[in-house]
């Protein structure tokens, strides 16, 4: 097969039929194409890079999908789907964003599970190799034969991928675990156990500390991960093995990234930038608002570093897209922790901080924080720690299934003892942040950091940056406890919370526009906070509004508005108050428009409108 292999590559049995001359002219297109697909869309590059060679060698030998192969995060996955059918989603700018960057059974027969969290590989595995292992004991014939688990790119460091490799040990049967060592996670590895890997590498496996050894599993070392002929021999070595065995490949993150790639702070190796590689044409466009926010934050706590040496930064391994710069990590010095991968070990440990006399600051996606949710309910919320907790990316947004921060109110307002303020400009942010970290505070404190929508207020000039909210007289032992009323007006209250606040600024004032004759001068509250019901401002509203509106971009069953109705239907039932509630449905979304959704979920200012003259004609 000459020419453009790559195009022929439409399923694994297309690479078996390749000469082994072949094999290293495939692994040069698909990683050309990587690179490019880098520079034109963006994505999970320099992991991918790394892995070429061991995802066609997996394909080589292995028989897909009878043998069951199951990539960790399943960022690392690229390769895997253009050797599965879906090779021209990664050419064609017009098929880019027809395939998500992690593995989706919808896709493929190929992938066996969405994946977007760390760790879990060897888990997964784990139960795939025991139903195998139960079907052949009583004489069926099961649909799985090998399974391989691959794992790797930092996922290593998180706490189950070693309950996972505790519990293959002693379950036994065949079970691969591939570790991808890049030396690398998102960005540079931290833990004891880095310092093992190096040496098993310096020693090419063979010395007598061997992190899987000790788990009682066997071992094999490929010390060049990137030589395809060396990884199908290995693989062919372990293939209907009848016991675990991790197999250690040394790979290089990033390999192959080129000169215009460099250019751009991309180079192979040791590279934090290539781990999540933006499109050239986003170079120069002004920052996010998780990275304004976030280095707006580690700016102010960093000017407290000198003064107070309980202040401590703690990032489980994703610094960079929260806007902790590698400046900041190199001027804290010992203010500022990588815990790696390990969002439970993270929450549990700023708790202990606390519980010593700090003042922790723990930085990762309301995603993310999914994974600590009992360590946020039992280490901090119960023990009261004066945790503060900076939620990134919470909300409806566009991100894939696995990355959604839709959920973050539901999860975070209903933890009993936990502060959950929703700063709506860049001044309440800091305030927020400043009062959460200081001894004034004594119990545990997260902070929804604001996301676009505010922040491209906040540039266009429809909010004041500068905007203020003092804790009212009667919230003085819970600051912000209390709504702020932006307008007083009347007939109609509109609360909207958090990244939901400028739509429900619009929503205002185009109810006083008066449209039709209908002028309105509506109530503009700005709640604040979404952890307790600030039951007397609700309860002063019902004097003068005949409708109350609540606006949360984020799940609405079991979320903030809800709690709203449930006050006025429970604890002022006699009052003539009808509640709108406005909020994202309870469901998984995968790459949907952000607008898209907001026209799904009726959450356009002139959506919201319409409904609110629509009830007051009726009410």
């Amino acid at each position: 097969m000459t020419g453009d292999i790559l195009a022929n590559m439409h399923a694994p049995a297309d690479v078996k039929r390749l000469s082994a001359g072949e094999l290293d002219a495939l692994c040069a297109q698909i990683r050309g194409t990587l690179v490019d697909f880098g520079k034109r869309h963006g994505g999970h590059i320099g992991s991918n890079l790394g892995l070429v060679e061991a995802t066609v060698a997996l394909h080589r030998v292995f028989e897909s999908p009878f043998d069951k192969i199951v990539f960790d995060v399943s960022h690392q996955s690229y390769v895997h789907k253009m050797l599965t059918g879906r090779a021209q989603a990664f050419r064609d700018p017009a098929l880019f964003d027809t395939v998500s960057g992690f593995t989706n059974p919808d896709e493929s027969e190929h992938d066996l599970f969405v994946l977007g969290h760390t760790g879990t590989s060897i888990s997964l595995a784990c139960g795939l190799a025991k139903e195998r292992d139960m079907q052949r004991a009583e004489g069926r014939t099961p649909q799985t034969n090998n399974v391989v688990a691959v794992i790797g790119d930092g996922a290593l460091s998180s706490g189950i991928a070693f309950e996972g490799l505790n519990n293959a040990a002693e379950q036994g049967g065949n079970l691969i675990i591939m570790f991808n060592d890049n030396e690398m996670s998102i960005a540079e590895n931290h833990g004891g156990m880095y310092a093992t890997l190096a040496e098993m590498r310096s020693s090419r496996g063979r010395c007598a500390t061997n992190l899987f050894r000790a788990f009682g599993l066997d071992y094999r070392y490929v010390g060049d991960g990137n030589d395809v002929h060396a990884l199908v021999r290995a693989f062919e070595d372990v293939k209907d093995i009848d016991h675990p065995i991790v197999l250690h490949i040394h790979t290089t993150k990033g390999l192959g990234m080129d000169a215009e790639d460099a250019a751009h702070g991309l180079t192979a190796g040791r590279c934090e930038a290539n781990h999540w590689q933006s499109p050239m044409r986003d170079a120069g466009k002004p920052l996010g608002a998780r990275k304004y926010y976030g280095r707006l934050a580690m700016e102010a706590l960093e000017r407290r570093f000198g003064d107070e040496p309980g202040l401590v930064v703690v990032s489980p391994a994703t610094p960079g897209s929260n806007g902790i710069t590698q400046e900041f990590r190199a001027h804290a010095g010992a203010h500022y922790v990588d815990t790696g991968i390990t969002e439970e070990h993270a929450v549990a440990f700023a708790a202990g901080v606390a519980k010593a006399g700090g003042r922790p600051v723990v930085a990762t996606s309301a995603t993310f924080f999914q994974r600590a949710f009992d360590q946020l309910q039992q280490e901090v919320a119960i023990n009261g720690a004066p945790v503060t907790l900076l939620s990134f990316g919470g909300g409806i947004s566009d991100a894939d299934n696995t990355h959604s921060g839709a959920f973050d109110i539901t999860m975070f307002g209903n933890i009993p003892g936990l502060r959950c303020l929703a700063p709506t400009s860049r001044r309440m942010f800091l305030d927020m942040l400043a009062w959460a970290t200081s001894q004034a505070n004594t119990a545990p404190t997260l902070i929804r950091v604001p996301g676009e929508a505010i922040l491209d207020a906040e540039r266009a000039g429809t909010l004041d940056a500068e905007a203020t909210a003092e804790p009212q007289r009667t919230d003085a032992d819970e600051p912000w406890s209390g709504y702020r009323i932006a307008h007083d007006g009347h007939d109609v209250a509109v609360l909207g919370l958090g990244n939901a606040y400028p739509t429900a600024k619009a929503v205002v004032d185009m109810l006083a526009d008066g449209a039709a004759g209908e002028h309105v001068d509506a109530t503009l509250i700005d709640p604040l906070q979404f952890s307790t019901l600030d039951e007397r401002t609700l309860t002063a509203l019902a004097s003068r509004h005949r409708v109350v509106v609540t606006l949360e971009d984020a799940q609405l069953e079991g979320g903030w508005g809800e709690k709203v109705t449930a006050f006025y239907a429970n604890m002022l039932p006699d009052a003539d108050v009808r509640v709108l509630n406005f909020g994202a449905d309870k469901e998984f979304t995968d790459r949907t428009p952000l607008a898209e959704l907001d026209s799904r979920y009726g959450m356009t200012s002139d959506a919201i409108v319409a409904r609110i003259r629509t009830l007051l004609r009726t009410a």
